[in-house]
Protein backbone atom coordinates (compact mmCIF):
# COMPACT_ATOMS: atom_id res chain seq x y z
CA UNK A 1 0.00 0.00 0.00
CA UNK A 2 1.31 3.41 -0.93
CA UNK A 3 0.38 6.51 1.02
CA UNK A 4 0.72 9.93 -0.58
CA UNK A 5 0.09 13.00 1.57
CA UNK A 6 -0.66 16.07 -0.51
CA UNK A 7 -0.80 19.74 0.52
CA UNK A 8 0.25 18.99 4.08
CA UNK A 9 3.49 19.56 5.88
CA UNK A 10 4.09 18.41 9.43
CA UNK A 11 6.89 20.96 9.78
CA UNK A 12 4.44 23.84 9.51
CA UNK A 13 1.46 22.22 11.19
CA UNK A 14 -0.35 21.71 7.91
CA UNK A 15 -0.46 25.42 7.16
CA UNK A 16 0.94 25.05 3.67
CA UNK A 17 2.55 22.87 1.09
CA UNK A 18 5.93 21.22 1.51
CA UNK A 19 7.66 24.27 0.08
CA UNK A 20 6.07 26.48 2.77
CA UNK A 21 3.66 28.23 0.39
CA UNK A 22 0.23 28.92 1.93
CA UNK A 23 -2.71 26.81 0.84
CA UNK A 24 -5.85 28.22 -0.71
CA UNK A 25 -7.98 26.15 1.66
CA UNK A 26 -7.41 24.11 4.78
CA UNK A 27 -8.30 20.76 3.22
CA UNK A 28 -6.22 17.71 3.98
CA UNK A 29 -5.62 15.63 0.87
CA UNK A 30 -4.22 12.15 0.84
CA UNK A 31 -4.11 9.27 -1.54
CA UNK A 32 -3.81 5.52 -1.01
CA UNK A 33 -2.76 3.17 -3.79
CA UNK A 34 -2.96 -0.55 -3.33
CA UNK A 35 -3.77 -3.81 -5.03
CA UNK A 36 -7.47 -4.09 -5.84
CA UNK A 37 -8.22 -6.72 -3.20
CA UNK A 38 -10.88 -7.20 -0.56
CA UNK A 39 -8.09 -7.65 2.00
CA UNK A 40 -7.24 -3.93 2.01
CA UNK A 41 -10.79 -2.57 2.21
CA UNK A 42 -10.77 -2.64 6.02
CA UNK A 43 -7.69 -0.39 6.07
CA UNK A 44 -9.21 2.06 3.59
CA UNK A 45 -12.48 2.35 5.52
CA UNK A 46 -10.48 2.89 8.74
CA UNK A 47 -8.64 5.80 7.10
CA UNK A 48 -11.98 7.32 6.08
CA UNK A 49 -13.40 6.95 9.60
CA UNK A 50 -10.25 8.43 11.14
CA UNK A 51 -10.43 11.48 8.88
CA UNK A 52 -14.10 11.98 9.74
CA UNK A 53 -13.39 11.67 13.47
CA UNK A 54 -10.55 14.20 13.23
CA UNK A 55 -12.92 16.57 11.40
CA UNK A 56 -15.34 16.26 14.36
CA UNK A 57 -18.08 14.44 12.45
CA UNK A 58 -20.71 12.92 14.72
CA UNK A 59 -20.64 9.16 15.30
CA UNK A 60 -23.50 8.43 12.90
CA UNK A 61 -21.79 10.37 10.09
CA UNK A 62 -18.50 8.58 10.78
CA UNK A 63 -20.24 5.20 10.56
CA UNK A 64 -22.09 6.22 7.37
CA UNK A 65 -18.83 7.27 5.72
CA UNK A 66 -17.09 4.08 6.86
CA UNK A 67 -19.85 1.92 5.36
CA UNK A 68 -20.00 3.98 2.15
CA UNK A 69 -16.25 3.61 1.61
CA UNK A 70 -16.48 -0.12 2.31
CA UNK A 71 -19.29 -0.49 -0.25
CA UNK A 72 -17.70 1.62 -2.97
CA UNK A 73 -14.35 -0.19 -2.64
CA UNK A 74 -16.14 -3.55 -2.79
CA UNK A 75 -17.96 -2.45 -5.97
CA UNK A 76 -14.68 -1.45 -7.59
CA UNK A 77 -12.73 -4.54 -6.51
CA UNK A 78 -15.52 -6.71 -7.93
CA UNK A 79 -15.00 -5.28 -11.47
CA UNK A 80 -11.19 -5.09 -11.33
CA UNK A 81 -8.86 -7.56 -13.02
CA UNK A 82 -6.65 -9.64 -10.70
CA UNK A 83 -3.57 -7.42 -11.13
CA UNK A 84 -5.36 -4.04 -10.94
CA UNK A 85 -4.54 -1.08 -8.71
CA UNK A 86 -7.13 0.57 -6.47
CA UNK A 87 -6.57 4.25 -5.75
CA UNK A 88 -8.49 6.20 -3.08
CA UNK A 89 -8.18 9.97 -2.82
CA UNK A 90 -9.49 11.64 0.33
CA UNK A 91 -10.16 15.37 0.64
CA UNK A 92 -11.14 16.37 4.16
CA UNK A 93 -12.56 19.79 4.89
CA UNK A 94 -13.95 20.89 8.26
CA UNK A 95 -17.54 20.26 7.13
CA UNK A 96 -17.13 17.70 4.35
CA UNK A 97 -15.12 14.69 3.23
CA UNK A 98 -14.88 13.63 -0.39
CA UNK A 99 -13.64 10.15 -1.28
CA UNK A 100 -12.85 9.43 -4.92
CA UNK A 101 -11.86 5.83 -5.55
CA UNK A 102 -10.91 4.39 -8.89
CA UNK A 103 -9.69 1.07 -10.23
CA UNK A 104 -8.10 -0.15 -13.43
CA UNK A 105 -10.53 -2.09 -15.63
CA UNK A 106 -10.48 -4.04 -18.85
CA UNK A 107 -11.79 -2.37 -22.03
CA UNK A 108 -15.56 -2.20 -22.19
CA UNK A 109 -16.14 -2.29 -18.43
CA UNK A 110 -18.95 0.04 -17.43
CA UNK A 111 -19.42 1.86 -14.11
CA UNK A 112 -21.67 0.07 -11.60
CA UNK A 113 -25.38 0.45 -12.43
CA UNK A 114 -27.02 3.34 -10.59
CA UNK A 115 -30.27 1.41 -10.20
CA UNK A 116 -28.73 -1.48 -8.26
CA UNK A 117 -29.38 -2.14 -4.58
CA UNK A 118 -25.72 -1.43 -3.76
CA UNK A 119 -25.94 1.96 -5.43
CA UNK A 120 -29.11 2.81 -3.48
CA UNK A 121 -27.27 1.93 -0.26
CA UNK A 122 -24.44 4.32 -1.23
CA UNK A 123 -26.98 7.07 -1.87
CA UNK A 124 -28.44 6.55 1.62
CA UNK A 125 -25.03 6.62 3.31
CA UNK A 126 -23.52 9.62 1.50
CA UNK A 127 -24.76 13.08 0.58
CA UNK A 128 -23.55 12.83 -3.03
CA UNK A 129 -22.56 9.82 -5.13
CA UNK A 130 -21.31 9.66 -8.71
CA UNK A 131 -19.56 7.20 -11.00
CA UNK A 132 -17.71 7.68 -14.25
CA UNK A 133 -15.44 5.94 -16.69
CA UNK A 134 -12.17 7.87 -16.81
CA UNK A 135 -10.41 8.37 -20.14
CA UNK A 136 -7.86 5.74 -21.01
CA UNK A 137 -4.26 6.95 -21.14
CA UNK A 138 -1.88 5.72 -23.83
CA UNK A 139 -0.61 2.27 -22.92
CA UNK A 140 -2.80 2.08 -19.82
CA UNK A 141 -6.06 0.42 -18.90
CA UNK A 142 -9.23 2.37 -18.49
CA UNK A 143 -10.41 3.34 -15.00
CA UNK A 144 -13.78 3.46 -13.28
CA UNK A 145 -14.17 6.07 -10.54
CA UNK A 146 -16.80 6.33 -7.81
CA UNK A 147 -16.94 9.52 -5.75
CA UNK A 148 -18.85 9.95 -2.49
CA UNK A 149 -19.26 13.13 -0.48
CA UNK A 150 -20.24 13.10 3.17
CA UNK A 151 -21.16 16.33 4.94
CA UNK A 152 -20.79 16.83 8.65
CA UNK A 153 -24.06 17.19 10.49
CA UNK A 154 -24.45 20.77 11.65
CA UNK A 155 -26.57 21.78 14.61
CA UNK A 156 -29.91 23.22 13.54
CA UNK A 157 -31.01 26.53 15.02
CA UNK A 158 -34.43 26.33 16.73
Amino acid sequence: MTYVDKDYSASNGGAGTDDGAPQEDSALRLELRTAASTVVIATIRTVAADLAARADFDLDSIDDLRMAVDDLCAMLVRIAPADATLRCRFTAHAEQIVVAADVEVEDGTEPPPTRSFGWRVLECLADEVSAEALPRELGQRGRICITVTKNAVTAQQP
